[in-house]
């Protein structure tokens, strides 16, 4: 590799590692610098990053990637039921029984591409979805969800010694994955998951499916087999979502089959092409916009935008509040699609689309350089 390109990856890791431990410190100011927001800032981020590697790279639009999700939300759960209640054995079983599952549905909807593909992972999905709710209750106890309780084996826990006073809970090491100490382990977690993807994007295997990407069929016609790269691709997407759901249950030991829905497929979707799909950092500001939305906005009621307007005038102030209640509280997701359609319209590459803009704007607005002032005009 060029050396300046990996110098570069290099003060790239080193800066979104600092941006990332540090964002306690700098979201705070816009009322989101408390744990649990953050915890899930970070675990979307790492189910949008691993979805852009199919979608962003491939181009194959997956409709289905929620699955992945309940998948690996199941096995860390059962994980801390059956071994241990340390978070390692719980991410690593959901990581790879989430990978081994989307190995089977990569194998048979890659079949299809297109909308075709779309569709059959949307199916996927919906099956998984259902037969967690019916037939495979005894596995993932239906609408109650799964739990951990304190009559569960854990048989590591047990053959090591390990007390336990009342229920347990997820922990790396013997330190309590919840509140801030959750929220350093979903960061640490996330730092990794994007240096994979940074190095897969800049590796051979990331250049074969941009190329699959541009146009599949002039690879095909020359002699390369691209349904490798492809089913891959969809396997390592696959295990990212895993992850992902492994988190949620180590922040929050309960598995339900809402985490399979349609719905968060779509909203991963939504995450990656509001911030910008196929670029690296793009899938992140996505899902940290959608959450901020999510837990933020929804939380400004009636009661609190009186309490913001309470200076104005009687009048005004009712007024003032009855417009601004469309777009917050209850309907903080008209604003999230206003934003949207706005991205898609003026931004079609996201929103790092308009960071790019705003840098180049920022540029020819600098002083010329020499090289460049002294070129004759054309």
């Amino acid at each position: 590799m060029n050396s300046n390109f990996l110098r570069n990856d290099m003060v790239l890791m080193a800066v979104f590692t600092l941006v990332v431990l540090t964002m306690p410190i700098w979201l705070a100011p816009i009322g989101a610098g408390y744990p649990d927001l953050l915890q899930k800032i970070a675990i979307y981020g790492i189910f949008a990053i691993g979805f852009n590697i199919l979608f962003g790279l491939t181009g194959y639009l997956s409709f289905g990637h929620a699955a992945f999700l309940g998948v690996g939300s199941y096995a860390a759960v059962w994980t801390f039921k059956l071994l241990s209640m340390n978070v390692v054995p719980a991410i690593f079983f959901g990581v790879v029984i989430a990978g081994l599952f989307a190995l089977f549905i990569g194998y048979v909807s890659l079949r299809r591409s297109g909308i075709y593909f779309s569709i059959l992972t949307l199916a996927f999905a919906q099956m998984s979805y259902n037969l967690a709710y019916s037939v495979l209750t005894p596995i993932t106890n239906g609408e109650t969800g799964l739990q951990l309780s304190q009559n569960d084996p854990r048989v590591i826990d047990h053959a090591l010694g390990i007390a336990e006073s009342g229920l347990p809970a997820p922990s790396f090491f013997g330190i309590e994955t919840i509140g801030w100490s959750g929220f350093y382990v979903c960061a640490v977690v996330l730092i990794i998951a994007f240096f994979l993807a940074l190095r897969i994007f800049r590796s051979p295997f990331g250049m074969a499916l941009r190329a699959i990407k541009s146009n599949q069929n002039r690879m095909n016609y020359t002699g390369f087999n691209t349904r490798p790269y492809t089913l891959a691709a969809f396997v390592v997407s696959g295990m990212y979502a895993g992850l992902a759901g492994s988190l949620l249950a180590v922040t929050d030991p309960l598995a339900g089959a809402e985490r399979m829905q349609w719905t968060a497929s779509g909203e991963v979707v939504l995450m990656t092409i509001l911030g910008g799909a196929g670029t690296l950092l793009g899938p992140l500001l996505g899902a940290g916009i959608i959450k901020y939305f999510e837990n933020i906005f929804s939380a400004y009621n009636e009661r609190v935008l009186h309490e913001i307007f309470s200076g104005l005038p009687d009048s005004v102030e009712n007024f003032v509040v009855s417009v601004t209640s469309l777009f917050v509280g209850e309907g903080w997701q008209l604003t999230l699609g206003l934003l949207f359609m706005l991205v898609v319209i003026f931004l079609p590459g996201g929103v790092m689309e308009g960071f790019r803009r705003l840098l180049k704007l920022f540029r020819r607005e600098g002083p010329e350089s020499p090289e460049r002032a002294a070129q004759p005009a054309e």
